[in-house]
């Protein structure tokens, strides 16, 4: 986050602001101590949680907050208003369409999260709408997609089934650019666990309402699972999803918390629940569940990466580009895991691939061969 100081006061009032019960004594005593706001600002932006920031300034009555920043944070929160909005109605015509075609589906994250967990639409900070549908109507629903006025800037059909079906999802957006949609079919891809089973998703929809519709989507231990997962997948390196699994945890302490981490220990992921608990702890002082507080204690290797993640962000240290491709790696408890994903990916053909010697598609199959020679040489030159 170029331009931002990352770390420090700043830093520390934004995490008092996005806890579950946001400490308004403590943000009170920062804010009299020399803040730089346009830094917490931008601070917040980077890491998706301005309507934390906005709500919890808003509770202490704008204590020594220049009016400058006030006005600034107060233009994001109508603009976020109405996004939000728009956001919510183009679920309301995705789910309208998928059911007029018969396709099951499930919204998560965006609109669905800010509903079924923080009560409010604008409670969270978000771009898109994400939804899962079964794998054998992925044809069915890209073309309910397409039908709605959206683009994918991934290429055809043809491209995306052969270079990106290992993200298991893929974006679209409308050309007026004031919505996007991610088509998920998996979870995660193939070369490495997840601790919610894709499976598992449809057999416990919980139906919440976004305006006068009813959109299934996920909660209780599998919002937990999904929640986890996902900040695990991404190096948990936004507080705004360390936000998310805060909240969850506050709120949802009478869950099985053992029985969730059964259920992604048995994926292969269990330390990403631990993970998660270590970080909302870590970050935002919340108490692990009680029945997860001893594995937490015994785990050497989740505690010395909680630590890790939360120095880099305090930081504002970001994975590298190359890092980044095999950051979900991380999802795996045993290192065999990590070893058979590194190889998946290496022989997995990329939209890089293509560019790099564009083949006609009846020759696409070769990209299965020329990738580990392309990585190599590229490893190579980069350490030249």
């Amino acid at each position: 986050m170029p331009g931002v100081r990352t770390g420090g006061a700043e830093f520390d009032l934004l995490c008092l602001a996005t806890r579950p019960k946001p400490d308004l004594t403590r943000i009170r005593a920062l804010l009299h101590t020399g803040i730089d706001h346009p830094s917490l600002t931008r601070l917040a932006e980077g890491h998706g949680v301005r309507p934390q920031l906005f709500q919890s300034l808003s509770d202490v009555s704008w204590e020594a907050v220049p009016e400058t920043e006030r006005d600034s944070l107060e233009r994001f929160r109508q603009r976020h208003l109405v996004r939000t909005l728009t956001l919510s109605g183009e679920l309301h015509r995705l789910a309208t369409a998928f059911e007029g075609k018969a396709i099951p589906f499930v919204a998560f994250k965006g609109p669905a999260l800010a509903i079924a967990l923080y009560g409010d639409l604008a409670r969270r900070e978000y771009n898109d709408i994400d939804v899962l549908v079964p794998e054998h109507r992925l044809d069915d629903a890209e073309d309910v997609v397409a039908a709605l006025g959206y683009l994918s800037g991934q290429g055809d059909r043809a491209f995306r089934r052969a270079f990106l079906a290992h993200l298991r999802q893929t974006a679209f957006a409308r050309a007026d650019g004031d919505a996007a949609i991610d088509l998920h079919w998996a979870l995660s891809g193939p070369h490495v666990p997840f601790p919610l089973k894709t499976a598992d998703v449809w057999n416990d929809l919980r139906r919440i309402s976004i305006g006068d519709r009813d959109i299934p989507t996920i909660a209780g231990a599998n919002l937990a699972l999904l929640l986890a997962g996902h900040g695990t997948k991404e190096v948990w390196k936004l507080l705004k999803w360390v936000s998310d699994f805060a909240l969850m945890i506050d709120r949802h302490r009478d869950l099985d918390w053992s029985e969730i981490h059964r259920r992604a220990r048995a994926q292969g992921c269990g330390d990403a629940i631990l993970l998660g608990c270590a970080m909302t702890r870590e970050l935002l002082d919340v108490a692990v569940p009680g029945a997860l507080a001893g594995l937490l204690a015994q785990s050497d290797r989740v505690h010395s990466r909680a630590l890790l993640l939360a120095e880099r962000m305090r930081a504002g240290q970001l994975p590298s580009s190359q890092g980044e491709n095999f950051s979900d790696l991380g999802l795996c408890d045993r290192r065999l895991d990590r070893i058979k994903g590194t190889l998946r990916l290496a022989f997995t053909p990329t939209p890089g691939d293509y560019a790099a010697l564009k083949l006609p598609p009846a020759l696409w199959g070769a990209y299965y061969a020329t990738r580990p020679f392309r990585l190599a040489f590229k490893t190579l030159a980069g350490t030249g």
